[in-house]
């Protein structure tokens, strides 16, 4: 599918959002190259495959260094020749080696600026803020600190639960990315 835009997924764990991105826009709006993760034991491989996308397996672990993972990684992108990188749950700080090199978003469980890094959901969970949300944004060399494409919130009820909390969060992240992706490739 050549006048199709393609991408390439990275993701750490489950997969839930790559699933979702998958069943989204796949060989409708775009073409998923490859799915590539850094976990062995990332239940979002076996979810892809079963969807019939493509996937690698580079664990960052088999490094020496932050750079050296990225080095490789940005090596296997490259060979996709993405017109787009989604991080879906990519549990990586990424170096300039990356950021300098690939052109891609990342999707947030907080509005951005708060609650950058691990736990966001817990924390903004916790937090005094009424509004809540997810961000998408360009991967930058500050972590989640890129440029933000677009947001999306909701308001926190009084005795919400944290899973509550949480599948609101996720919801509004199947909606955003998929929305977020063809906003960029637009």
């Amino acid at each position: 599918m050549p006048f199709m835009k393609k991408i390439v997924i990275l993701f750490s764990g489950n997969g839930f959002n790559a699933q979702n991105i998958v069943q989204t826009l796949h060989q409708k709006e775009c073409f998923v190259a490859c799915g590539i993760t850094n976990n062995r034991d990332a239940k979002g491989l076996e979810k892809l495959q079963t969807l019939g996308v493509k996937t690698e397996l580079l664990e960052h672990t088999n490094f020496d260094s932050r750079e050296a993972f990225d080095a490789e990684l940005v090596k296997i992108i490259d060979a996709y020749k993405p017109d787009l990188v989604v991080l879906s749950g990519f549990m990586r700080i990424l170096s300039e080696v990356f950021t300098n090199s690939v052109r891609a978003i990342n999707i947030h469980p907080s509005l951005l600026p708060k609650f950058k890094g691990a736990q966001a959901i817990e924390r903004s969970f916790e937090s005094l803020d009424k509004e809540c949300g997810v961000s998408v944004h360009w991967v930058s060399s500050e972590l989640d600190g890129g440029e933000l494409i677009m947001q999306k919130s909701f308001f926190k009820q009084t005795n919400e639960s944290l899973e509550s909390f949480s599948a609101k969060i996720k919801q509004i992240e199947y909606e955003i990315m998929p929305e977020a992706i063809l906003k960029v490739l637009g």
